[in-house]
């Protein structure tokens, strides 16, 4: 036999019943009130986790979404000397209707297309006024033709990726013939 219904009998004779509320416990009003608050405490606690997490998760979507888009980047860089070449050797055979020319077009037209699928895309400001985010300045010139502080000659083209600057365009400003 074990000794806990005896105990059990003992504590209730002497008023210890564990049901019977002690000298400082709250009444069942206020008790309630308590375990109220502490519902809706833990209830915000768990709203505001859901929202952090629902924002880390937008985040992490943006910055796969960022990263995806720039991929590239390097790659379409090192490109932009080839593409500069070819432009160039196209500008030197202008007068040359060979096999050779239609060669180079083809070749550099398919890797224009190649290069605007991927999100690259050309900056000819030729006419444009001058902009310090994009251009770069190589010299300034007299002139009364185009207004004071627009590109009048494009030495190399610059490039964007996915409308972030990849490389500047080398320009010629224009400024007042008074100078």
């Amino acid at each position: 036999m074990t000794n806990e219904p005896m105990q059990q009998a003992a504590d209730h004779a002497n008023g210890q019943n564990g049901s019977a509320p002690g000298p400082d416990a709250a009444p069942p009003d206020v008790q309630v009130e308590q375990l109220r608050a502490e519902l809706a405490q833990v209830r915000e606690e768990a709203l505001r986790e859901r929202a952090d997490l629902d924002n880390q998760r937008k985040r992490l979507a943006r910055e796969i979404e960022t990263a995806r888009r720039f991929a590239n980047e390097r790659l379409l860089a090192d490109l932009l000397p080839v593409i500069d070449s070819l432009e160039a050797g196209l500008k030197a055979a202008a007068a040359d209707a060979g096999a050779l020319r239609e060669g180079m077009e083809l070749t550099l037209r398919q890797l224009l297309k190649v290069a605007a699928d991927h999100g690259l895309s050309a900056l000819d400001p030729v006419g444009q006024p001058f902009n310090p985010e994009q251009h770069q300045a190589m010299s300034m010139v007299e002139t009364a033709e185009h207004p004071a502080g627009h590109v009048v000659q494009v030495y190399q083209k610059g490039w964007l990726l996915n409308d972030r600057l990849l490389r500047p365009a080398l320009v010629v400003v224009s400024r007042d013939a008074d100078g």
